[in-house]
């Protein structure tokens, strides 16, 4: 049996899908690997390795045209399960959740100006929704936009936000006097100020940041267009093809994990033998690999089922709920299987393992999407 594909998953793949995934994995291998553990306890984060995924083609590889790829979700979501094998913090590069709003609502003189960079890695961007006291509810956000003649003044304050102090463009979503809005704010604009959260012990090769706007003016031409009349409702669109990144990713990280595990397993000797032959070492390895091919079945069928048209929302977050659930407890279990050396840096369990805790919590957590099952279920909303 296959750790790396425990149910045979690969058969179902077209030749294309495959020649996706293997130039990923390859990549992740010979580039980020090497040095895994070095970047993650140093916090690096590398804009030139950021461009080398725009090379490959796989930044927001699910959007058309401007250099973006158009791949399938099916091959977005194998591109997602290989960078997170490598670290969660650089499979979000690929899931594109500002450029989509971009690419969905921008002008066209938006589109013409930021998206060809986005998808070559030469330009980055973040997107700001969540604030320091409104996580699961932003019908509750603070941010206020309010027009000044031809312009626009935002105020406010954002947190937990992805490339927010390394972007150089930021959709910022705020409240006006009618409704919801979203503006690009460039990096150096007069009253944005972006800062790194400190003593971050997850997602470290991530740039995750804090941002404040004290009398943020930007004109008229900022504003993303076809967000207006839309509500929240167009900050949740985008949400989507993030939380299928992050369903098939789960499935990387927990994998890795599982890797790792066998392999410690049929090398480290105690009692004169491989651990790997006890007992107890292998039911642990045989619930691992179960929940392994379960992730990867269900991720494959998910983005089938977004490919045809026919994945709901509700089906998108029983797939983020369970593959985030179920890496996170492969990852515990392979940290078992090494004793103490899984919790040293020479290892990607532990690694993956705290990258999966906030995996587990963002774009949504465990208890929002359970809720979103709920309401598929009775139709009846526990929300209010």
């Amino acid at each position: 049996m296959d750790p790396m594909d425990p149910a045979g998953v690969s058969s179902f793949l077209s030749e294309d899908e495959v020649a996706v995934r293997d130039t990923v994995r390859q990549f992740i291998r010979e580039r980020f690997l090497p040095n895994a553990g070095r970047r993650f306890e140093s916090g690096e984060h590398d804009r030139e390795f950021v461009r080398e995924l725009g090379r490959l083609g796989v930044l927001a590889m699910h959007l058309d045209g401007y250099g973006f790829g158009g791949a399938s979700v099916v091959q977005y979501g194998l591109v997602c399960a290989e960078l997170e094998a490598g670290d969660s913090g650089i499979r979000q590069y690929a899931s594109g959740l500002p450029v989509t709003a971009i690419h969905k609502f921008g002008s066209d003189d938006q589109k013409n100006r930021y998206l060809p960079g986005l998808a070559t890695g030469d330009l980055l961007a973040a997107y700001a929704l969540t604030e320091p006291d409104v996580g699961s509810n932003p019908v509750e956000m603070r941010t206020r936009a309010r027009r000044d003649g031809k312009d626009w003044i935002i105020d406010g304050a954002k947190t937990w936000i992805t490339n927010g102090h390394t972007a150089d463009v930021t959709v910022v979503w705020a409240v006006s006097d009618d409704g919801i809005r979203a503006f690009l704010v460039s990096k150096d604009t007069p009253g944005f100020t972006a800062r790194p959260i400190p003593s971050l012990l997850s997602m470290r090769v991530s740039a995750t940041s804090e941002l404040s706007f004290d009398g943020v003016r930007v004109p008229e031409e900022a504003e993303l267009p076809g967000v207006r009349g839309r509500g929240l409702s167009a900050a949740f669109s985008c949400l989507t093809y993030a939380r299928l990144g992050i369903l098939f990713g789960a499935a990387g990280a927990a994998r890795s994990c599982l890797e790792a595990a066998v392999d410690y397993a049929t090398t480290r000797t105690q009692f004169g033998k491989p651990i790997g032959s006890f007992q107890l070492t292998q039911r642990k390895l045989s619930q691992m690999a179960i929940q392994v091919a379960q992730s990867q079945l269900l991720a494959l069928h998910i983005g089938r089922a977004k490919d045809a048209g026919t994945a709901s929302d509700s089906l998108i977050s029983m797939g983020k709920v369970s593959n985030a659930k179920a890496a996170l407890e492969v990852a515990r279990t392979a940290r078992s299987v090494l004793g103490a050396n899984g919790i040293s840096l020479e290892y990607p369990v532990m690694r993956h393992l705290a990258n999966l805790e906030a995996v587990n919590t963002y774009e949504g957590t465990e208890e929002m999407h359970t809720l979103i099952i709920g309401r598929a279920l009775t139709g009846l909303s526990a929300f209010k």
